[in-house]
């Protein structure tokens, strides 16, 4: 195929859309409209750096970045804060320590297993329904979990709870992404996006460590469902209507994908999170027989989506892009650590180390401020340095905030341990998320947005639920070495999954700087235009 570089030496003129471009050989430029003024790369920096067209005023721009970003917010709110509450929700409501990790867990299962059916929604029918709906959904099961009279309604809100951020999730990416174009603001606005997430999860921290010490627990889920009403009424009038600009065709329904995808998802998580309080564990006939099925459902999916359906829910020539393969298995890695992490923390501090719940907020502090540090100037960066040196560091980051609790000595100094370990995990979570995401929604085509949303957080939401399920696994089966022991043996597996994930990254994952750049369907109309002129000169 005749390259852009290769073209433009007897094609200086070429019209692609509605800019132009200059030639790689910086001696030309690509005319994209006859009628406007010809653009050089400074222009395309520009426009990388403008407010998009849709975001009609700063005002706009402000409403629309608010309901993006509160989304991401209160998503990693029940989260993090609902690890710190479980304590006193486990005494309150007498949940038996073998469900334990059921009302943590199927939250994050639920949310993964619906993100791709959600995601193919949006990219049908637009961002603004599907996120507007969810964010209401989440409203209504947030404030009912607050009232559950027995552990059953409270795994059962928290099943319906995670349909909101598997509808809002990706129909925020999709707005994000599409909305945006490749440059400096697409970047510093997804680090904004990924800076919530540790604002987000501390807050979370500090109303469960509030519920769980000075309030009745129902408070936790009461404050943040008047959040969520709040950004659901705001982004009810901030979030651009309609259907995307510049798609070419609205995507179907991939109904024969989405049977097996989701109830597979379901079953096989399930099977692996309850395995180690099954009666006879694996061997217990429930557990085999959800695993199997799962596992057959899974398997008939992936016939499904490469050889059967006509618009599948998960297109196999998306991990054509160079590198895509090896970074989404490292980013399902590194998301199930830190949903190790997470969980395993907390308790260890408040059961370990006998901290109060206020107590353990304040320790989980810097996981926040990092956050909004790095996640911050990661906007101003992303441009600059190279996307695998900065992948490298949050591998690195996930490596050392597990070894540090690993090797944690009975009566820790909180500045040699457990600080440093906060600010490691935050380093990895915040940079890997802002580097993934800019990385995968820019190599998406604006039909496929909300498939990138799903896809980013499908790797995280499953990959917590999954990993969790295995590091259940490993601690109870190591509960003779004592409480203490057994979580260091979820700590240890951290490790060794983190490991993994950076070893994949440095061998096969390499990623530029998020620099301004022409849009995929720039760049292909393009390439069809040089072709087109090639073949009849």
């Amino acid at each position: 195929m005749l390259s852009q570089a290769e073209s433009s030496e007897s094609l200086p003129n070429l019209r692609v859309n509605t800019l132009d471009i200059e030639a790689p050989n910086n001696n030309h430029s690509f005319r994209l409209n006859p009628h406007v003024t010809t653009y050089t790369p400074l222009d395309i920096e520009k426009l990388g750096r403008q407010r998009p067209s849709r975001l009609e005023s700063r005002w706009a721009e402000i409403g629309f970045c608010f309901s993006l970003l509160a989304s991401m917010f209160l998503a990693e709110y029940f989260i993090s804060g609902f690890n710190i509450i479980l304590p006193t929700l486990a005494n309150e409501l007498g949940i038996p320590s073998s469900l334990q990790t059921w009302p943590a867990s199927v939250f994050s299962l639920v949310t993964g297993a619906f993100l791709l059916p959600f995601g193919r929604l949006a990219d049908m029918y637009g961002g603004y329904a599907v996120f507007v709906s969810g964010l209401f959904w989440f409203t209504i099961w947030s404030i009912i979990a607050g009232f559950s009279q027995n552990y059953m309604m409270l795994i059962l809100c928290r099943a319906l709870q995670g349909f909101g951020p598997a509808a809002f999730l990706p129909s925020g990416i999709l707005l994000l992404g599409s909305i945006y174009r490749p440059g400096p603001r697409k970047n510093l606005v997804f680090s904004l996006y990924g800076a919530c997430s540790p604002i987000g999860f501390f807050s979370g921290i500090f109303f469960g460590g509030l519920s769980g010490q000075y309030m009745p627990w129902g408070w936790y889920f009461w404050i943040g469902g008047i959040l969520l009403f709040l950004v659901s009424s705001a982004a009810l009038f901030a979030i651009p209507s309609g259907w995307l600009e510049g798609c070419s065709h609205k995507p179907k329904m991939d109904w024969l994908g989405t049977i097996t995808v989701v109830p597979g998802l379901l079953l096989l998580v399930f099977a692996i999170t309850d395995c180690s309080h099954a009666p006879a564990g694996w061997t217990t006939p429930y557990i085999y027989v959800t695993f199997s099925l799962g596992v057959f459902l899974l398997c008939c999916a992936i016939y499904i989506e490469g050889w059967v359906a006509s618009a599948p829910l998960l297109p196999f020539d998306m991990f054509n892009v160079k590198g895509m393969k090896a970074l989404i298995i490292s980013l399902f890695l590194f998301y199930g650590v830190f949903g190790i992490y997470l969980f395993y923390a907390s308790f260890y501090i408040e059961k370990i180390l006998h901290a109060t719940a206020l107590k353990t907020t304040a320790w989980f502090a810097p996981m926040a401020a990092g956050g909004l540090i790095l996640a911050t100037v990661g906007g101003f960066v992303l441009h600059l340095l190279p996307g695998s040196a900065l992948l490298l560091l949050s591998g690195i980051g996930y490596i050392v905030s597990m070894l540090l609790f690993a090797v944690m000595p009975e009566s820790p100094n909180y500045w040699a341990y457990v600080f440093p370990a906060m600010v490691m995990a935050t380093v990895g979570v915040d940079i890997t998320y802002s580097v993934s995401n800019v990385f995968i929604t820019t190599n998406m085509t604006k039909s496929r947005q909300g498939l990138a949303g799903a896809l980013i957080n499908s790797v995280l939401f499953l990959g917590i639920s999954f990993f969790l399920g295995l590091a259940d696994l490993a601690v109870t089966s190591s509960a003779h070495l004592g409480l203490r022991k057994s979580y260091q043996v979820a700590f240890w597996f951290g490790v060794a999954c983190s490991g993994l994930g950076l070893l994949l990254l440095v061998i096969f994952v390499k990623i530029g700087r998020a620099k301004s750049d022409l849009t995929l369907e720039e760049k292909a109309e393009l390439e069809a235009e040089l072709m087109t002129r090639v073949l009849t000169s």
